[in-house]
């Protein structure tokens, strides 16, 4: 088949030759109107992607909000609201169901329990290079744990000596129990400013309410119990309860710290009244008897006061001060105010404040984040 080709001149004859007339220009009332269209078309375009887009660039606008430094989720400011709320009800009710329950757990566990002598622990300082003078230098303290005291250091005859050889023995310990103690204040803090908890963070803050005698899952009570004791302090009082380790309450029950029971094992005082019933409590470890005083000054309502003064000490952001927290320790024995005095000459006298910022050379990696 023969192919045809049309050019653009042959095209113009032929439809001039059938009365059409053919212009290269388009009038000034054709362009009006095309332009007329074009911006009618031009501005409904704009109007459907306004619609379009405004969703857009407010949901951006949100989530640029959320990410930003400035904006504080609503959790966290009912979580701040909440524990800044001091009112009366604050740390007022005790649950003693579960106080003790892990420090009972203590005479179930495995411990090693031998006692070993003053000449064998002096010389594991020595081989370990612990030494007081150098923790108050470095602040840094070896994790030598010891489970009893030595029956020798009644014969430690230098009282600076044996004062020494005591702390040397306590300050592990005491240290020790401030790092887990501490180390819950974070998961506390952690699990709170979360959106959603898991169920293992609830079941640990439950668990957590039982250990600190918590009524009503009280959150704001539970910040102010759940805190450390001052080494200071710690050290000045189980020295004025033992005689600096000599005492019969802390050779034969690991009581360090002179704390009464009414039930259950203990040692009779010597010296009690014919109708008193009270003992002393003895534990299987020395951990034990300082957690359990810990625990004594973080939860009996005797100590209401203590707890409230170093919490406000907290909130102004204020280091533990043992000489001002020991006021409110005249409860602790019969002698009130007297008790006080004495703790207070032992810190001064020892200068036990020294040890109030030394840190435990971590055993494991939770307590490096500590150092």
């Amino acid at each position: 088949m023969k192919k045809h080709t049309f050019s653009i001149e042959k095209i113009k004859k032929y439809l001039k030759k059938r009365g059409f007339t053919i212009s290269d220009k388009i009038s000034e009332k054709q362009e009006s109107n095309i332009g007329a269209i074009s911006r009618t078309l031009l501005s409904s375009l704009t109007i459907i992607l306004i619609f379009f887009v405004t969703p857009l660039v407010v949901d951006f606008t949100k989530e640029g909000m959320i990410f930003s430094q400035d904006y504080e989720n609503s959790s966290k400011n009912k979580l701040k609201n909440l524990l800044e709320n001091q009112d009366q009800k604050i740390d007022n009710e005790v649950n003693n169901t579960f106080l003790f329950q892990d420090i009972l757990a203590f005479d179930e566990q495995p411990i090693d329990t031998v006692r070993l002598s003053a000449t064998t622990i002096e010389e594991l300082f020595k081989s370990t290079n612990y030494d007081l003078q150098d923790v108050r230098k470095n602040k840094l303290v070896k994790p030598i744990s010891l489970t009893l005291l030595p029956k020798e250091i009644k014969k430690i005859e230098n009282i600076n000596k044996r004062k020494d050889f005591f702390i040397q023995i306590i300050l592990p310990l005491v240290i020790n129990e401030n790092n887990s103690i501490r180390l819950d204040r974070l998961k506390l803090f952690n699990i709170l400013n979360k959106n959603k908890n898991t169920k293992n963070e609830n079941f640990w803050l439950n668990s957590k309410f039982k250990q600190y005698g918590v009524v009503n899952k009280d959150l704001s009570t539970l910040k102010v119990r759940m805190d450390e004791v001052p080494v200071s302090m710690a050290i000045a009082q189980a020295a004025k309860e033992t005689g600096w380790g000599t005492s019969r309450f802390a050779q034969e029950g690991n009581a360090l710290f002179g704390q009464w029971t009414w039930s259950g094992e203990g040692i009779k005082p010597s010296d009690a009244d014919n109708g008193s019933t009270h003992k002393i409590m003895k534990f299987k470890i020395l951990q034990a008897s300082v957690r359990a005083y810990q625990r004594n000054l973080n939860t009996h309502s005797s100590y209401k006061d203590f707890r409230s003064a170093r919490a406000e000490l907290r909130d102004e952001g204020k280091k533990l001060d043992s000489i001002a927290l020991t006021e409110y320790l005249d409860k602790y024995a019969e002698t009130g105010k007297e008790y006080v005095r004495v703790l207070q000459q032992i810190i001064k006298q020892n200068n036990l404040t020294d040890f109030d910022d030394a840190k435990l050379l971590p055993s494991s990696i939770d307590l490096e984040s500590l150092i």
